[in-house]
């Protein structure tokens, strides 16, 4: 099983990046996907999920309006579209997997937003 996250780096405030989360070994269209981050010194917090066929959305309140969770099931890859990204949003950014109670976690990927 692989969670491999990409698409981090370093943005200027009001600027945007797109996350990835590439999956395999496991069914990926029958997993509720998630993303989470954690900033320096904090506990890790979900930022977003979607349901196994993409119908259901739910974001945190500090990211509504701004980010975008969406899924492609014949890519088996799950993608945050991050728009006017914030000091605040700094954080390493982790997808999740989930299916009757199994969870995978990727390692992932850094995320910084800075002048």
């Amino acid at each position: 099983v692989q969670l491999v996250e990409s698409g981090g780096g370093l943005v200027q405030p009001g600027g945007s990046l797109r996350l990835s989360c590439a999956a395999s070994g496991f069914t990926f269209s029958r997993y509720i996907m998630s993303w989470y981050r954690q900033a320096p010194g904090k506990e890790r917090e979900l930022v977003a999920a979607i349901t196994s066929a993409g119908g259901i959305t739910n974001y945190a309140d500090s990211v509504k309006g701004r980010f975008t969770i969406s899924r492609d099931n014949a890519k088996n890859t799950v993608y945050l579209q991050m728009n006017s990204l914030r000091p605040e949003d700094t954080a390493v950014y982790y997808c999740k997997g989930r299916c009757n109670g199994v969870g995978y976690w990727g390692r992932g990927t850094r995320v910084t937003v800075s002048s």
